[in-house]
């Protein structure tokens, strides 16, 4: 199926020819003809599956075919929510690249910048606007927006908004829209709330069901190191030795444990820059300009912050930490098997996230195969270890003793663990 099957105005198929955008995705292939007739779309996607696009496509044509204003009476028609200032300024690009041969014009309403720039950009004339919740509120209440006209409503990653507690200001920016509206509501997963904010805003949707946890992380070669938390730094720092790894997209748990890694990757040379909520607007963007660019090797962010990143042919994606929602793990290593890619996800597992790797097995149904032949082993040790110091290795390696079962090698506790 090409795009040309969909029923895409001209204007639409020329950008997205001009993009390099060849066939549609499979919840493109679903979404955009269902978004076309004006249905309601309920989208369960895991990241990475094109679903930008899916509702940015259709939205653009519907608003292109109606009569258009001067720009004095433009109206804002479409609104998008997104959880994070970078998906919205990503979705922003998607949006102006897929409309440059219409008369559309969009903005992008984000926290953590001056809103002057923002203010100017609505008063030239939006016709669709991208925004976070906390902002658009700040300029609802200046009296600044007017949802009043809105038609078609984006609710993208719901699970996050809710995660972030969103969710009570985004239901205050509906209270500001009309009743009758055509309503697209995007989530990975569906947690009780979610679910019952859709059956409050839906009406009869189109579901659409794409990429199931299994056949994503299929395409993603991925391993797991069981390593002690004081050799965790070492262990990275190791790894990143090799050349091959181009380009890796680096997870914390913490934003403090962001820049620590960053700290300590710039001390052996390995450039790096850390993305995460204390950075600002202006800082998040240049790191990650940076990173695409190729100036900087590595990213290393935080699961919020990195919503929103979308980087072509990652090579790599590092776990220092495992996240405890084995669902993000897979969001997570998601960005590095794009547009039906293959990847590589490495993970770093110190004792305490054991029933972590445990869950995210469980979920994804495999078992994540270990690297055991390695510098950095788990050896129940507090201190950092040096990889050259095989006196200290082989010293800290419990005896094997049948006499006294207590002193087992840790490996044996912890594949015992595992299954």
């Amino acid at each position: 199926m090409t795009f040309n099957d969909l029923g895409i105005i001209p204007a639409v198929l020329k950008a997205l020819s001009k993009e390099n955008y060849t066939a549609p995705t499979p919840i493109q292939e679903q979404a955009i003809p269902a978004v076309l007739a004006g249905r309601d779309l309920l989208g369960c996607a895991q990241t990475g599956t094109g679903k930008t696009a899916a509702f940015a496509v259709p939205i653009i044509q519907l608003l292109s075919e109606q009569q258009s204003r001067p720009i004095t009476q433009r109206r804002i028609r479409s609104l998008i929510l997104t959880p994070t200032r970078e998906l919205a300024l990503q979705i922003s690009e998607n949006i102006q690249a897929y409309s440059q041969y219409t008369h559309l014009r969009c903005s992008a309403i984000v926290g953590g910048v001056s809103q002057k720039a923002q203010e100017r950009s609505l008063n030239q004339g939006a016709d669709i606007i991208i925004a976070t919740p906390g902002r658009l509120i700040d300029l609802m209440n200046q009296k600044r927006i007017d949802l009043q006209y809105v038609q078609i409503l984006v609710l993208d990653e719901a699970d996050r908004m809710l995660d972030m507690g969103f969710i009570h200001d985004v239901k205050k920016i509906i209270l500001k829209m009309p009743s009758k509206k055509q309503t697209l509501f995007f989530s990975a997963t569906m947690p009780p709330e979610i679910a019952k904010m859709v059956k409050s805003l839906l009406v009869n949707p189109v579901k659409v069901e794409i990429t199931p946890v299994s056949s994503t992380v299929d395409r993603i070669k991925q391993s797991v190191y069981l390593v002690d938390k004081a050799n965790k730094q070492n262990q990275l720092n190791y790894l990143l030795q090799d050349k091959s790894i181009v380009s890796a997209l680096v997870f914390t748990r913490t934003k403090h444990g962001a820049d620590r890694v960053v700290r300590d990757l710039t001390k052996v040379k390995i450039s790096a820059q850390a993305i995460h909520g204390n950075k600002s607007q202006n800082a998040r963007q240049a790191a990650l300009s940076n990173f695409k660019s190729g100036e900087t090797r590595v990213l290393v962010a935080t699961d919020i912050a990195a919503r929103g990143i979308d980087i072509e042919e990652l090579s790599h994606v590092i776990n220092f930490n495992l996240p405890n929602i084995s669902e993000t793990y897979v969001h997570r290593i998601g960005r590095t098997g794009r547009a039906g890619l293959s990847g590589i996800a490495i993970s770093l597992c110190e004792t305490e996230e054991i029933p972590y790797l445990k869950d995210i097995e469980k979920l994804i149904g495999k078992t994540i195969p270990e690297v055991k032949d390695h510098p950095y082993p788990m050896l129940g040790t507090t201190q950092p270890l040096k990889a050259e110091d095989s006196s200290t290795l082989a010293a800290l390696k419990p005896p094997k003793s049948k006499a006294n079962p207590v002193l087992k090698p840790k490996s044996e506790w912890f594949k015992k663990g595992r299954n």
